[in-house]
């Protein structure tokens, strides 16, 4: 008997992948509990080789999972490879947090009474993912919760239901997973009803913040817990001593990373007046050398599709609009369908479309600042507060203006879009509400804590 639910009936998004209803829910989150009790009980290196088992199943098919994430996100192949390679990662990175700690003793005032604070897992977790990374966004949840005792419900987004979760979920029930613990629930109607379900216990969802608002809502009229990893317009703040030649690469590849399609892609470019000339020149420059393409027909292009018409046409009616309010298209801004090139939009200010607003597109906005305090006043002036970057040659005073910025993550000389397996990852404001995720961060987000004293009569 397979030991993975997918669970679905007739009318799929995708081969292999059928809408589940609420019936196959409900019969998802009863075998999860069942299961869970079970697996919460089983010792951690048995749960720990379970997920090296499914890591090296998934290397095992490695071109495979690539092929798929390319087809159904429309990224191009380096894109593809680093999403496989990070969502093996998480699973080898979760297989050692099994053997995480997950006790502490603490003193009691009481003579002959131990304090044992320990965590414990948090039962049943709904993971609902967004399309733009589907396997990597599933298994950097799944898998540290699957390590630290919890059954796992996936629902991947419509337009990924196979890279989402069901192309790659067999790997773990080759691994062992016990039956009923993982489930992959495609489909629309799936989201709303693990939010809603009151043995569903703790509900991580990566989107909007539109779609985040209305799921803190119901969680919280239910009191389930929620972690919600939402929308960015992340800042590049580049100061007047930035090294131009080294910057230019890494915030032109922070924006135009999987066509921008990333919430930590680098929307506004804010540049301190002194270099904005040479900047915009060198930026422009950069954007016109980037091809745009099929990926499955030429697979060296730099930018392929986005992921719907719907998509494209608001990322062009952001362009024009921003354009009309009195900013200036520098290159690019056109579609045809789906392709969308890289786009560099000058004189941006507060207001504007494109300042206000994640345009999820490869489009670059870029504001000029008078000076350095311009232009911290300027990345942080929006509800938004992912991740941010700083560029100049003195680093004592990136990180001076790094402390000054409104952000769960701020790198210096460096990209927005950076991800590591084991550094915990989140914003605040409207780009996050809830505990982070990522390496030891995962221990607070999927357990629980429950002290235990013990007294000697």
């Amino acid at each position: 008997m397979s030991t993975t639910t997918l669970t679905g009936s007739a009318g799929a998004p995708g081969a292999g992948a059928p809408d589940a209803t609420a019936a196959d829910v409900e019969r998802a989150v009863a075998a999860a509990v069942e299961a869970g009790r079970r697996w919460a009980a089983t010792p951690a290196p048995e749960r720990r080789d379970v997920l090296r088992r499914a890591a090296h199943g998934l290397q095992a098919r490695r071109e495979e999972l690539v092929g798929l994430v390319t087809a159904e996100t429309g990224s191009i192949r380096a894109k593809a490879e680093a999403e496989v390679a990070d969502s093996i990662e998480e699973l080898h990175a979760a297989a050692a947090l099994a053997l995480h700690p997950t006790a502490q003793v603490l003193p009691s005032a009481v003579p002959g009474r131990s304090n044992v604070v320990e965590r414990v897992p948090v039962g049943v977790v709904g993971v609902i993912t967004g399309w733009n990374f589907p396997m990597h966004l599933a298994l950097r949840i799944a898998a540290p919760a699957l390590a630290l005792g919890n059954a796992v419900l996936v629902k991947p987004a419509p337009e990924t239901p196979l890279s989402g979760g069901a192309g790659w979920a067999d790997a773990l029930t080759a691994a062992g997973l016990p039956d009923g613990l993982l489930g992959v629930l495609p489909g629309r109607a799936a989201g709303p009803a693990l939010v809603g379900h009151a043995n569903v216990d703790l509900i991580h969802f990566t989107g909007s913040t539109a779609v985040g608002r209305e799921i803190a809502r119901i969680a919280g009229g239910a009191l389930k817990r929620v972690a919600l990893e939402l929308g960015g317009n992340n800042p590049a703040v580049v100061l007047a001593d930035a090294d131009l030649e080294r910057t230019v690469p890494l915030t032109a590849g922070g924006t135009f990373v999987h066509q921008g399609q990333v919430c930590i892609a680098t929307g506004r470019h804010i540049v301190v007046a002194d270099v904005a000339e040479d900047y915009l020149a060198r930026l422009a420059e950069h954007a016109r050398g980037l091809r745009v393409g099929d990926p499955a027909i030429d697979p060296t292009v730099d930018l392929g599709p986005l992921i719907s018409e719907r998509q494209a046409e608001r990322a062009q009616r952001l362009v024009a609009d921003t354009v009309a309010q009195g900013a200036e298209l520098l290159t690019g801004g056109t579609r045809e369908g789906r392709y969308f090139p890289a786009t560099v939009v000058a004189g941006v200010r507060p207001g504007m479309p494109l300042f206000e607003e994640e345009t999820f597109a490869p489009v670059v906005a870029v504001t000029v600042a008078a000076d350095t305090d311009e232009a911290v006043a300027l990345a942080n002036a929006t509800e938004y507060g992912l991740s941010a970057s700083v560029f100049t040659r003195d680093l004592e005073r990136g990180r001076a203006v790094a402390s000054r910025l409104r952000a769960g993550m701020v790198h210096v000389n460096d990209m927005t879009a950076l991800n590591e397996t084991h550094v915990p990852f989140g914003g605040v404001g409207a780009s996050g509400v809830g505990q982070r995720f990522g390496g030891a961060a995962n221990v607070e987000l999927l357990t629980e804590q429950r002290w235990v004293s013990v007294r000697r009569l």
